[in-house]
């Protein structure tokens, strides 16, 4: 019996089990201690030979089979900070967080492949980690500083994503660039509050606010997601003051993400913004912070074609990539061959993000055949 034949009905039902209790119990980046606490007890359940905890924070890996190569599957740990208005009857029971991005269907789908691996080993060792994090782009980063990460001697990294707006059950992939660098600018201008009837006596930041929310949007290039020279800085947030009628304001922040397709493009597009806010900010004290940076994503070829043969029977759909959104795996690709494929949840799926977006349930075994097969392609001699 191949491995992939080892899934069946009733593991997949057990897998979607979870989903459902992981989706009505979601946690933020940085506190999954519940999640995590779960899937270390799932995994020591089926067999794992070897459970760490606590990785990069909240991290878990589950190791299975034996061997000096080693496979690592990545699937994320945390939800978002948005209030779910869809209905489903496993929805989040926990006010203003929820699973909109479907990681909770990752780790369901990794669950399945862990099942199947504890009644068919594995040819090599395999990985499954399950990462906290990944949605402030401070996951990956921790996960591979942690000294325990490289004790584990992952060889290859693969992981997938689902993405709604792409036919249900078809895979993007490609070899290169498949997400773009990212990094959100704070910007913060501090002056001198007065009574808003002598709004001489003080310095409002007002005009220079105004004048910051155009400019900075006009750093970005309007060229195809794949051109290496694409750049977008899209501002998020901008507010003045405070909500009062008798202050005139002394401070300002701003929020503005930038974009590029590779890493050695987004620091030239950094100065660029510092540069822009300096010039116009002038009079004002000036202070910008970095949140939520995340490197590209760049498929190696290698990692690539063992998920290519994979899933070499699967409908595809190139049009998707590269994606402009980021994805903290892409640092996996510093420390060993990795490569992300993206599978359709369906065009009538809500977007990633939405309120209403939920995983859809049949993707689990989808999912699973594929890292099955790739398990299988990679303990080949």
């Amino acid at each position: 019996m191949s491995i992939a034949d080892a899934l069946d009905d009733e593991m997949l039902g057990k897998a979607r089990a979870l989903r459902h209790d992981l989706h009505r119990l979601p946690e933020l980046s940085g506190y999954e201690g519940e999640t995590a606490a779960r899937i270390a007890a799932e995994m020591a359940a089926l067999g794992a030979r070897q459970v760490v905890t606590g990785l990069g924070g909240t991290g878990v890996a589950a190791v299975f089979g034996e061997g000096h190569a080693a496979l690592l599957i990545r699937a994320e740990l945390d939800a978002l900070p948005i209030m779910e208005t869809g209905q489903p009857a496993h929805r989040s029971q926990r006010s203003g967080v929820a699973h909109l991005c479907g990681h909770d269907g990752h780790m369901a789908i990794l669950h399945a492949v862990a099942q199947a691996l504890a009644v068919s080993p594995p040819a090599s060792r395999v990985i499954l980690l399950f990462q906290p994090a990944e949605e402030i782009g401070a996951g990956a980063r921790a996960v591979l500083d942690d000294p325990r990460f490289a004790e584990l001697g992952a060889t290859m990294a693969v992981s997938l994503h689902n993405l709604p707006g792409m036919p249900r059950g078809a895979v993007a992939l490609r070899a290169g660039p498949v997400n773009c660098a990212s990094r959100g600018l704070k910007v913060r201008l501090s002056g001198r509050t007065a009574h808003a009837s002598e709004p001489e006596k003080g310095l409002s930041p007002g005009v220079a606010l105004a004048g910051l929310i155009p400019a900075l949007g006009a750093l970005s290039r309007t060229l195809p997601t794949e051109d290496a020279g694409f750049r977008l800085a899209t501002v998020t947030h901008a507010r003045l003051g405070v909500p009062a009628f008798g202050v005139a304001p002394g401070e300002a922040e701003i929020y503005v993400t930038l974009r590029t397709l590779l890493d050695d493009a987004m620091a030239a597009l950094e100065a660029e913004a510092r540069a822009l806010v300096a010039e116009i900010a002038q009079g004002f004290d000036v202070e910008i912070t970095v949140h939520e940076a995340f490197g590209h994503c760049v498929n190696h070829p290698d990692a690539t074609a063992m998920l290519e043969r994979a899933a070499q029977d699967m409908p595809r759909h190139e049009a998707a990539l590269p994606m402009r959104a980021s994805e903290d795996f892409g640092l996996f690709g510093n420390a060993m061959p990795s490569a992300m494929i993206f599978l359709g949840a369906g065009d009538e799926c809500p977007a990633l993000h939405a309120p209403d977006y939920d995983f859809p349930d049949s993707l689990i075994e989808v999912g699973a055949q594929l890292f099955l097969r790739a398990v299988a392609d990679f303990g080949r001699p």
